[in-house]
């Protein structure tokens, strides 16, 4: 009788660790399995030190504050939370207001169409992806638009996910992928008849120096449109909860600081940009962005107990229980945020660059 509820115990346990692993795959879509999880292009022996690594950077904040320093930083952030990304989130690494009738995929699909809708590009336009991650939203617009899309990415593992995801979906003809850094970037003057960025330019240490990059990228009369991570008009930074939700956001989403609201247009303006448009499409009569992080809480912890297995079987590196506990709790700093007012991750600005005389 021990023998068989032995048996019987280790039979469900199995199942269970199989149903979690491989049936339900990523929440989204199953780009990715548990029993895939790595550390990018991280050796598989190192990605616990490369975790520690990258909380020295805050140790040492002045070095992420510098743009020679920010591909290390960024891009040993992105090895490390790459695949826990897609497979516990999905393939666009962004937030969406939600919509009642909605599910989160297609509210996703829908903040995304949204961004090239307001750039008013035609079929055969090439549009640049500044920060595109592994594709998600190049794919969405590609497919909405008939654009050409080129994305840019620090990370090269993202670049390589996201060619095999182009492929996958049939785009691979409408979507480029480059690894680089849009800080620098390796494309010609007057290049693109159209630019987005979906929360991606937090990352850069200064905003002018990417708002800049993308400006003279841009062909004169095209538009340029951002979704931005700022803090909000409700932000008060001598309030010790406010400054430690916001600390919270910045450590586990790799940002070198995050900016005011009203820095945004500022910056436009100065490279040049003249602005069309500014809102914080987070703002009511949107419905809150952040219940999906809400909501997903027996998700995540459901996913920890994967990842713990996994890496305690040896399967999953050393050090991803670390990188998924580390994104957990930001989860909860960034849902604080959100429901408090004090934070904002698509805080639209949509910018044209003038003719020329």
């Amino acid at each position: 009788m021990d023998s068989l509820a032995l048996f019987a115990t280790a039979s469900l346990i199995a199942v269970s660790l199989y149903w979690f692993v491989c049936i339900l795959g990523s929440a989204e879509q199953k780009g990715k399995r548990a029993v895939e999880l790595s550390g990018g292009s991280i050796a598989k022996e190192n990605v616990q030190d490369k975790y520690k690594q990258y909380w020295s950077f805050f140790r040492r904040p002045k070095e992420i504050e510098t743009t020679e320093n920010v591909p290390d930083f960024v891009d040993t952030f992105y090895n490390l939370v790459t695949d826990i990304y897609e497979w516990g989130w999905g393939q666009s690494f962004h937030f969406s207001p939600s919509i009642p009738g909605k599910s989160d995929r297609e509210c996703t699909r829908i903040h995304e169409e949204r961004a090239v809708d307001l750039l008013g590009v035609k079929p055969g336009a090439r549009i640049l992806d500044a920060g595109c991650g592994v594709g998600g939203p190049m794919r969405a617009i590609a497919a909405h638009s008939g654009a050409n899309i080129v994305g840019i990415t620090i990370n090269e593992y993202q670049v390589n996910r996201a060619r095999l995801h182009n492929k996958k979906a049939g785009l691979d003809s409408l979507c480029e992928v480059v690894c680089g850094n849009f800080l620098e970037m390796p494309f010609d003057d007057n290049s693109f008849d159209g630019v987005y960025s979906i929360e991606a330019t937090c990352h850069a240490p200064k905003l002018e120096e990417v708002y800049r990059e993308i400006y003279r990228v841009l062909k004169p009369g095209s538009m340029y449109v951002s979704y931005e991570w700022v803090t909000t008009e409700l932000f008060n930074s001598d309030d010790p909860e406010h400054v430690e939700i916001i600390h919270g956001i910045e450590r586990g989403d790799a940002l070198p600081g995050l900016r005011k609201y009203s820095d945004i247009f500022q910056v436009a303006k100065k490279v040049g940009f003249e602005v069309v448009d500014e809102k914080d499409l987070a703002k009511p009569p949107s419905n809150p962005w952040w219940t999906r992080l809400q909501m997903g809480k027996i998700a995540y912890w459901r996913n920890h107990i994967v990842v713990t297995v996994l890496s305690w079987l040896g399967i999953a590196p050393k050090g991803t229980v670390d990188v998924h506990k580390m994104l957990v709790k930001t989860a909860d700093y960034l849902a604080k945020g959100g429901d408090k007012g004090i934070f904002s991750p698509m805080h639209m600005i949509l910018c044209r660059k003038p003719e020329e005389n």
